[in-house]
């Protein structure tokens, strides 16, 4: 399946001139590129040779298509014009949202739509954050919060406009709301690695800082991360916990990862969702350190950890534990029918 990257970030956080800057690496040249309006965006003196309509090819060889309707009827038609070789292959999407979006309902369409979901599948959710008018957006607007809380990578645009004790105090704040993203320092005279887009965030590197990252044990402020750590759960019993999680708190939850130690299963699973919606769990070939053990990382609105922590250990029947945490090892996915067998 194709992987598909979020690029989202506030009004004038600065994305299309970043992805504009991105597309210039030959890395990225079997990108598809979907963008919100097509004749209101930076990217027109990249654009060497129209194809058809609103489809044109950019000078590295991506494809550029606008988004005029909703995401599925732009992937399905972009996903058609592939397969009748109207344009060349791609190995990856960028969709960079309006300035206004919240990431949610972008993976929503990916997961759950039927048709999707056998051709795509999520990639990374990068953000952009002002670092001059960050704080201020951060403040004003909801879906501010919500681009930042959702991300697994965070930029950090325009730092060298920005008076370097107001960076740092964003800097704290952006980790008190997502603790376990990293974030990366770029101005226009920085050179951005293609590795922001093409990184796979199922992949080991991003699922070693989502899971192994420090995490404050109590949330700052109305949003923040709370850790829960445990010995192996019984599967079925897990997913009642979460299902129930999910049901009563889906819009309070911002985005969750976690590993899971399965009774009766040698290899952890890997579990990962926006605020209501789980992907598919995913499966690792090994525990590192030879250990199981359960961690989940939540991010969202007002938790109370220690009641979260409660009703896990009342459903699943697991003890928390604590202690240093292990890298996790290299992911590998598996056929959807194993990761339903568990």
């Amino acid at each position: 399946m194709t992987p598909v990257t979020l690029l989202t970030g506030f009004l004038g956080a600065g994305k299309t001139a970043l992805l504009a800057r991105l597309l210039r690496w030959p890395a990225l040249r079997d990108t598809a590129v979907l963008i919100n309006e097509f004749g209101e965006v930076g990217l027109d003196h990249l654009l060497v040779e129209p194809l058809q309509g609103e489809v044109a090819l950019l000078r590295g060889g991506c494809v550029c298509c606008s988004i005029r309707g909703d995401l599925k009827t732009a992937l399905i038609d972009l996903h058609d014009r592939r397969r009748r070789g109207l344009v060349p292959d791609f190995r990856r999407v960028v969709v960079e949202t309006t300035g206004l979006a919240d990431p949610g309902p972008a993976v929503a369409t990916l997961v759950a739509d039927p048709v999707l979901r056998h051709a795509f599948t999520v990639g990374a959710i990068v953000t952009v954050v002002d670092a001059v008018n960050g704080a201020r957006t951060l403040d004003s607007h909801e879906e501010a919060v919500r681009q930042a809380a959702c991300a697994d990578r965070l930029i950090l645009s325009k730092t060298d406009l920005a008076e370097p004790e107001a960076t740092a105090a964003l800097r704290s704040r952006l980790a008190s709301l997502n603790p376990v993203a990293p974030v990366t320092d770029l101005t226009l005279d920085d050179e951005p690695e293609a590795a922001l887009l093409t990184d796979d965030p199922a992949g080991s590197a991003s699922t070693r800082r989502w899971l192994c990252a420090e995490v404050p044990a109590a949330a700052h402020g109305p949003v923040g991360a709370v850790m829960i750590e445990s010995g192996p759960v019984d599967w079925t019993r897990f997913g009642l916990w979460l299902g129930m999680l999910l049901n009563r708190h889906g819009t309070r939850i911002l985005r969750l990862k976690g590993l899971v130690a399965v009774e009766g299963v040698e290899t952890p699973v890997v579990v990962q969702g926006v605020q209501h919606l789980v992907h598919p769990p995913l499966h690792l070939p090994a525990w590192p350190d030879g250990v199981s053990r359960t961690r989940l990382v939540l991010i969202g609105h007002d938790f109370d950890g220690d009641l979260l922590r409660r009703s896990y250990g009342a459903f699943t029947g697991a003890r928390a534990v604590t202690g240093a945490r292990a890298a996790v090892p290299e992911m590998r996915t598996v056929p959807e029918r194993a990761a339903a067998d568990r």
